[in-house]
């Protein structure tokens, strides 16, 4: 059974800064692709950023030279540094997992509210 823990989420004023982290555990193995979504209330799911296990990473244009993704392969850990936040980066935030095969594995979800 896989699991992925989310924390790091909460609240915090436009301007500052978080850390979300994700662990993955489990029989989870050949990690392809790790990284974060994010659902604000009325849109849509939408990608924030990725890192795939050569390092290359995928941003939104809203959250680059704000947001970096990071990651541990020894243990199966994907990092969100989110800085100078704003009101609109408030949403759920959820983990994403891709295997090199096999659906993708999605964390329970984490808040993250910013105030102005």
């Amino acid at each position: 059974q896989v699991q992925l823990v989310e924390s790091g989420g909460g609240l915090v004023q436009a301007g500052g800064s978080l850390r979300l982290s994700c662990a993955a555990s489990g029989s989870i193995f050949s990690i392809n692709i790790m990284g974060w979504y994010r659902q604000a209330p009325g849109k849509q799911r939408e990608l924030v950023a990725q890192i795939r296990t050569s390092g290359a990473t995928t941003y939104r244009d809203s959250v680059k030279g704000r947001f970096t993704v990071s990651r541990d392969n020894a243990k199966n850990t994907v990092y969100l540094q989110m800085n100078s936040l704003k009101p609109e980066d408030t949403a759920v935030y959820y983990c994403n997992v891709v295997p090199s095969y096999g659906p993708a594995y999605w964390g329970q979800g984490t808040q993250v509210t910013v105030s102005s």
